[in-house]
């Protein structure tokens, strides 16, 4: 089990987050040889915030919240 970051770190985990490329976006051609790599990185920072009780896909609209639409449907 992970320790739970505190505060300061997991806001700064989702300001990262917020702007990392969402999984869907990354490919071959965008990102060459090493989207896989970007994959993977992706897949950590969502599994940390998971870890810390944040659902990845909320994140942006809690760090974004003035250009976020209110719903994705």
């Amino acid at each position: 089990m992970t320790d739970k970051l505190n505060d300061d770190a997991l806001m700064a985990l989702k300001i990262a987050f917020s702007y990392m490329p969402r999984a869907i976006e990354v490919n071959k051609y965008e990102y060459g040889d090493r989207y896989l790599t970007v994959l993977e990185h992706i897949e950590t920072v969502r599994e940390e915030l998971f870890a810390n009780d944040v659902d990845p896909e909320e994140v942006y609209g809690e760090i974004n919240p003035d250009i976020t639409p209110n719903s994705s449907y």
